[in-house]
């Protein structure tokens, strides 16, 4: 069985988008050093990805190639589209299903957002890691990184890395 991982950029007031979903301030990050911040181990780890409808959308509208094309990909949504690439839709049964996934998966699974789903997840215990990199941006509103109320859980900080950019990353594992 596979480890749940999500793995997010969030601002310091803990948005991990603007209102409408955009993701402009995250591009529009200097990063002079092309520091990666851990995303490549991190996506080397995994062969499945679980996103939300509204992460996907921002993705496909993007003007790049599809960067999962060597994974699986799911994506939670309320309706299923047609898509040329290695994509499914969990319309149904979220819960049920993801813990399906876990359950056969041999290598982890990226939970790549976003808060709504991740908070999901959460409720149903079903992350196991978290990797926050916290952005020094204050977008003041926003879809916060965990709405919908989360219930309480323990984590253990398993590391802390602080690079010249100003982000900070931080890598939780949940105590059970």
């Amino acid at each position: 069985m596979g480890k749940i991982k999500v793995y997010i950029a969030a601002s310091l007031d803990g948005y991990i988008a603007r209102p409408d979903g955009d993701l402009d301030w995250l591009t529009e990050f200097s990063n002079p050093t092309k520091e990666d911040y851990g995303y490549n181990e991190m996506l080397t780890s995994v062969d499945t990805v679980i996103m939300g409808g509204r992460t996907y959308h921002e993705l496909s509208c993007m003007d790049i190639l599809w960067p999962y094309k060597d994974k699986k990909t799911f994506v939670v949504s309320h309706k299923a589209i047609d898509t040329k690439e290695n994509i499914e839709f969990i319309t149904d049964n979220i819960i049920e299903r993801i813990s399906d996934l876990k359950n056969r998966s041999s290598q982890d699974i990226w939970l790549a957002g976003g808060g709504e789903l991740i908070t999901m997840c959460i409720n149903a215990g079903l992350v196991d890691e978290m990797q926050i990199c916290y952005i020094p941006v204050i977008l003041g509103s926003g879809i916060p990184l965990f709405p919908s109320n989360p219930k309480e859980s323990n984590w253990e900080l398993r590391e802390n890395i602080a690079y010249a950019s100003g982000i900070i990353k931080l890598s939780y594992r949940l105590l059970r």
